[in-house]
């Protein structure tokens, strides 16, 4: 799921041009917080954006089924071979790749949505809430969303000189 996010994003955002970077962010969001994985979930709304219903039905279609014919095959295979040291070699070389792609992700959502000292307070707080406290992470994403709609209240009634940077 969130090892997709850059290629996701670069097809998106970069590629195709389809929406812009802060619009990714905010699809993020709502992608993660329906039920069902991320890319399909990603590619739902943003078929949605761009075509309406049909574009939603025909990108979930898009997203899902390549991966589920490949998983197919590629299950089918590795049954045969089912506890060959090569295969086991061969995963156990992917989890650097895969931690890579989970880094990139952060990396690249973490650079447009964290831009002022607030963002960082609140990431910062929600990764000790997750890490350190073991919050649900359903819990987490609730509170960031209620802080999220208190700033947004104080932020309307502060003057604009003297906002977080």
């Amino acid at each position: 799921g969130w090892a997709m996010v850059p290629l996701i994003r670069k097809e998106l955002v970069s590629r195709r041009r389809f929406i812009q970077d802060s619009e990714f962010v905010d699809l993020l969001a709502l992608a993660q917080s329906a039920p069902g994985p991320i890319a399909i979930n990603t590619a739902v709304v943003t078929g949605y954006k761009i075509k309406g219903v049909s574009g939603a039905l025909a990108s979930a279609m898009g997203a899902a089924l390549p991966s589920f014919l490949v998983i197919l095959a590629f299950a089918t295979v590795l049954l045969r071979f089912k506890g060959s040291r090569a295969i086991d070699a061969v995963f156990l070389g992917m989890r650097p790749a895969i931690f890579a792609l989970l880094a990139s992700a952060v990396l690249q959502v973490g650079k447009t949505s964290i831009t002022t000292r607030t963002d960082i307070a609140l990431a910062i707080v929600a990764a000790v809430l997750l890490l350190v406290f073991n919050v649900n992470p359903i819990a987490v994403v609730a509170i960031g969303a209620l802080c999220g709609i208190v700033m947004g209240r104080v932020r309307r009634k502060v003057p604009e000189k003297e906002r977080d940077s």
